[in-house]
């Protein structure tokens, strides 16, 4: 994955391109309040910042899943 310029605004395609999933899982995120976005328009945009914040967010609670999943066994 490329470095993600935390102070620009993301399009809905970019981030999906970026994070290789479709417009629409991005728009669910969205509308599901795990990816804040601003609109713009018609369009959402997403800060940089937002968009890394969330990634981290997502491989923390992963690991954090198979760390709970070793100690149960």
């Amino acid at each position: 994955m490329a470095p993600i310029d935390k102070d620009r605004l993301w399009t809905v395609a970019e981030v999906a391109d970026h994070m290789r999933v479709s417009n629409m899982t991005v728009y669910r995120l969205i509308k599901a309040g795990d990816l804040p976005a601003i609109r713009v328009g018609k369009n959402y945009r997403i800060r940089g910042r937002e968009l890394s914040d969330y990634i981290d967010a997502s491989f923390e609670a992963v690991a954090r899943e198979a760390r709970t999943a070793d100690e149960t066994k």
